[in-house]
């Protein structure tokens, strides 16, 4: 039976929506660009009583113009470049769902210098020119809105920047690149290589043709520098994130982890010392009973410890037209809401006010204490006790002390081998005790993974 979405709203609702529409102008009609003008269409009754007006794109421009033309309804008119659309004086706001840096920079500023709040999705962009574009925005009393721009359908950003917002935020960890969930997943239920783990994905469209941004953690850098930014009350800081993907981990050490009671997620990670800030990203065993270690295939989880709150967790598709498109229209609705306001009634960008924000010193990798995984394979059977006796010696020399150490027999034409679960360590002393095992002979493969509780 057809039903009206009109129907469960009570009577004069919709009238009391009645207010001018808010105009979109839409840079992009591609994956983003697309679900967003499908989810305003379909859910344009919702939208409107949330916002207390209609929110409409009334000009897009995209690269492809004529199936651009064959997305647009007649209510939306095609202009021929983004400089276009961002000058028109039926646009309101700009949403720019292209990618990339350069060109959206330059959009943003354009837009914002005229006074439009903007939105987007493009971790990349803020994580390398937020700084600059979010100081412009409020020169010209206006606001960049970016919930989309990490865990899509996750709304972490508004947590940390409104509902956590009583809170002295401890820590924030998460699981915040979906391909690289989806091949870690596949390598430990099924056993795969990282290639052909990395293969499956690009076959059912987790990864793309040139996969590096994701298995190699850049795009995890770029979301943890936001989180870490709203967490802690610092300018964006991309550039002091230590990144290590997953493209050199091995099946062998997700299958010896698993057996050990963790399971490797790629993870990024900061939290706030009283010297400084951790912010890493980097592959890490996580005990298997752990929340964040539930979180499978392309799905996306977060962590976030604070003072009062306590641990709360945030889960949800980190990827997709659809949920993207969720974040960017809530966006738009906040910015409805708003529009005409004056600027002290807006969010701050990273939720402290921006005279508030100041860099915080990065540790060093070095000077971080936790548990590590290691692990060191020899040529034969023979030479596991040689090779036991070695980091036994190795461990005690350099202050690392062993919770568990264990000989691991060659088995499936796998080398034998020995592997140590540490205690509490300086990160330093650890890269001692991995060159002095290197320089004392010649083994086979070694692995070194961090191990973190998250509690």
């Amino acid at each position: 039976m057809y039903h009206d979405p009109e129907s469960h709203f009570p009577e004069g609702a919709l009238a009391a929506a009645s207010l001018p529409a808010l105009r979109v102008g839409l840079i992009g009609l591609g994956t983003v660009g697309a679900g967003t003008l499908q989810v305003l269409q379909r859910n344009r009754h919702e939208i409107a009583l949330r916002a207390g007006r209609p929110i409409r794109v009334t000009v897009a421009t995209a690269r492809n113009l004529e199936r651009a033309a064959s997305l647009l309804g007649p209510a939306v008119r095609l202009v021929s470049d983004a400089q276009a659309l961002i000058n028109d004086p039926e646009v309101d706001v700009v949403v720019e769902a292209v990618g990339g840096t350069e060109l959206p920079r330059q959009w943003l500023l354009q837009a914002l210098a005229l006074g439009k709040p903007v939105v987007t999705a493009n971790k990349a962009l803020l994580a390398h020119h937020g700084s600059e574009i979010f100081a412009a925005a409020s020169a010209a009393g206006t606001s960049v809105a970016f919930e989309g721009a990490v865990a899509v359908s996750i709304p972490i950003i508004k947590a940390l920047r409104e509902g956590l917002g009583a809170n002295r935020i401890e820590w924030v960890a998460g699981i915040i690149n979906g391909t690289s969930n989806f091949i870690l997943s596949a390598m430990r239920e099924r056993g795969l290589g990282f290639e052909a783990a990395l293969a499956e994905a690009q076959r059912l469209g987790y990864a793309e043709a040139d996969p590096a941004f994701d298995v190699d953690g850049v795009d995890a850098a770029h979301k943890l520098s936001l989180l870490s930014a709203m967490a802690f009350g610092t300018p964006v800081q991309f550039d002091r994130v230590h990144v290590e993907g997953i493209r050199h981990l091995q099946a062998q050490d997700v299958r010896l982890a698993e057996r050990l009671g963790y399971r490797v997620k790629l993870l990024g990670i900061t939290r706030r010392r009283p010297e400084g800030l951790e912010l890493r990203v980097h592959p890490t065993l996580l005990p298997a009973d752990q929340l964040l270690a539930q979180v499978n295939g392309s799905m996306n989880g977060i962590l976030v410890k604070g003072d009062a709150s306590g641990v709360t967790m945030y889960y949800g598709a980190g990827a997709g037209s659809e949920p993207t498109a969720s974040a960017v229209i809530a966006d738009l609705i906040d910015l409805a809401r708003l529009q005409g306001g004056p600027q002290q009634h807006y969010v701050p960008h990273l939720g402290f006010q921006p005279a508030a924000l100041r860099p915080l010193p990065v540790l060093p990798m070095a000077a971080l204490r936790g548990a590590h995984y290691l692990r060191w394979s020899t040529a034969d059977e023979a030479g596991l006790s040689p090779l036991m006796a070695r980091l036994a010696a190795a461990l005690e020399a350099h202050h690392v002390p062993a919770r568990r150490l264990e000989r691991v027999p060659g088995e499936a034409g796998r080398a034998p081998a020995v592997v140590v679960l540490t205690g509490p360590a300086l990160e330093g002393d650890v890269m001692a005790l991995r060159g002095a095992m290197a320089s004392v002979g010649p083994l086979g493969d070694d692995a070194w993974l961090r191990i973190e509780s998250l509690a």
